[in-house]
């Protein structure tokens, strides 16, 4: 599977691409908001983790431009800090996963599963 990870954290980038690396998915990472529309622009991802607060736009625009594609949407795992139960619970509503930072390599994991169902 082709992964996007989009975080302005290193240490949380350094930790997905680590693991997703080991479980033999491919990685792209992107620091923001930016630099990871370039990439989905590209397109190819089968999925997508991403922060919703970063200094230089957020989660939820990324979400937007992703509506924006007719074809080959990537699944979405929305990994914050700041995620409440009614956010999650739209989140879920929409088809995307949320993971509450901080995160064990097990809830990781999970996520990962369902969205390869």
């Amino acid at each position: 599977m082709k992964i996007l990870i989009v975080d302005d954290e290193q240490l949380v980038r350094w930790f997905l691409e680590r693991a997703l690396k080991k479980w033999g998915h491919k990685v792209v990472t992107a620091s923001n908001v930016h630099d990871a529309r370039k990439y989905i622009d590209d397109g190819g991802f089968d999925l997508m983790f991403t922060d919703l607060r970063m200094p230089e736009g957020n989660g939820a625009d990324l979400l937007d431009t992703l509506s924006e594609i007719a074809s080959n949407k990537p699944k979405v795992v929305v990994c914050s800090a700041f995620i409440t139960a009614d956010m999650a619970k739209d989140f879920n509503k929409r088809g995307i996963l949320t993971l509450k930072k901080p995160f064990k390599l097990a809830e990781l994991q999970e996520a990962v599963k369902k969205c390869l169902a």
